[in-house]
């Protein structure tokens, strides 16, 4: 896989921000794809000497099983059974804490208190700690049209002042870093959707017809097929991107960057809001 180019030099009122995170920022911005993102964001933890990372990310912070992906530097095998288990569920830091809350958090056996958690958690949490992952620092993340919600945290094996130190030095750069890692990778990420769901060029061109709103005889003629074919066509995207009706698919559409966010489209008059604190709210032409 082709590397992004080599990060920009900065200017002198961009360098005022902690060297680590100053170097973090200008690789991502040369990111193209979601694994150079995490690559880089592994690679900052390991200089922090927090190694074990782990990114979770759900569709929807009001429905959180619905999990869109997770991803870890470490082999996490160990942890698919015990997940299944509703009391360990119940209390993950997802779970308790980011999937409600967007303060970052300490985690980990040296930061959980027994009497605020169940038996079986703390269970789960020594076992981790015998692996390396005994503490940790966890930010609570967001992306808000859908309302999703995400974790990056950071650990190692430290005890708790070793920890606390890690934190004071480097607990801004990881709380921002944390925050610019989700915002470009889930860019990536959403743009990789045709890839990873082999969409074709043919079918991309069609969802972005129907996200449209053109009917499937207007569609037909612009594509020069039948409506039959038409549908056998729009059947068979809407099994591979596993969507149910139109709605979905104009979503889909949206989320993928094909069509305009209509909460931020004005039509072909673009105007600027201005909003003044007791002087009303103004719109004018840019």
């Amino acid at each position: 896989m082709p590397q992004p180019p080599k990060a920009r030099k900065l200017s002198e009122a961009e360098g005022h921000t902690p060297r680590l995170l100053q170097d973090f920022l200008t690789d991502i911005e040369q990111s193209t794809r979601s694994v150079q993102v995490w690559e880089r964001l592994v690679e900052l933890g390991r200089t922090v000497q927090l190694p074990f990372i782990d990114f979770i990310a759900a569709s929807s912070y009001a429905d959180w099983r619905r999990t869109l992906f997770v991803r870890t530097s470490y082999d996490s095998n160990w942890l698919n059974d015990l997940y299944t288990d509703p009391e360990v569920q119940r209390w993950s830091t997802f779970r308790a804490h980011a999937s409600q809350y967007l303060t970052p958090i300490l985690i980990g056996l040296e930061f959980t208190d027994p009497a605020e958690v169940g038996p079986r958690r703390i269970e789960v949490l020594k076992m981790a700690a015998e692996r390396g992952i005994r503490a940790g620092f966890s930010v609570p993340l967001r992306v808000h049209v859908p309302p999703q919600a995400a974790l990056i945290s950071f650990s190692g094996n430290h005890d708790r002042a070793a920890m606390l130190e890690i934190v004071a030095q480097h607990g801004w750069t990881l709380n921002v870093a944390a925050m610019v890692a989700h915002q470009r990778y889930m860019r990536h990420f959403s743009a990789e959707f045709f890839e990873r769901n082999e969409i074709t060029d043919k079918q991309r061109e069609l969802l972005q017809m129907v996200g449209k709103g053109l009917q499937d005889k207007q569609i037909a003629a612009d594509l020069g097929i039948s409506v039959s074919a038409l549908r056998q066509r729009m059947h068979s995207l809407m099994a591979k991107a596993n969507l149910s009706n139109r709605a979905e698919i104009a979503a889909l559409a949206m989320s993928t960057g094909l069509l305009p966010d209509r909460q931020f489209y004005t039509g072909e008059s673009e105007h600027l809001l201005v909003e003044m604190d007791n002087a009303g709210v103004r719109t004018r032409p840019l």
